[in-house]
């Protein structure tokens, strides 16, 4: 894929950056090299190989899965103006 002049003013228009004609000549030519060097990464085979969260190998944090707060739902609807078996009653709103 390659970038010409008109590409590189539209981005910049939807960017909203303002780029004078000598720089969007400039900006073509960097593009372009950028993508080439972009096309060159689907040459290396990757099968077998494992996606990684980081750059070098590590574990994800996890903390174990226990309840530490809970048994509170009478103190959660004690301030509520009305309430069934620990839950909140509010009017109905669709007939």
């Amino acid at each position: 894929m390659s970038v010409d002049l008109a590409t590189v003013k539209r981005v910049a228009r939807l960017a909203r950056l303002a780029v004078s004609e000598e720089d969007a000549a400039r900006m073509t030519g960097e593009l372009n090299g950028i993508l080439g060097f972009v096309e060159q990464l689907d040459e290396v085979d990757v099968t077998g190989v494992e996606p990684m969260t980081s750059v070098t190998p590590m574990a994800m944090k996890k903390r174990a899965d226990v309840v530490t707060d809970g048994n509170k739902a009478d103190a959660v609807v004690a301030n509520a103006p009305a309430t069934d078996r620990n839950f909140f009653q509010v009017p109905k709103v669709v007939e």
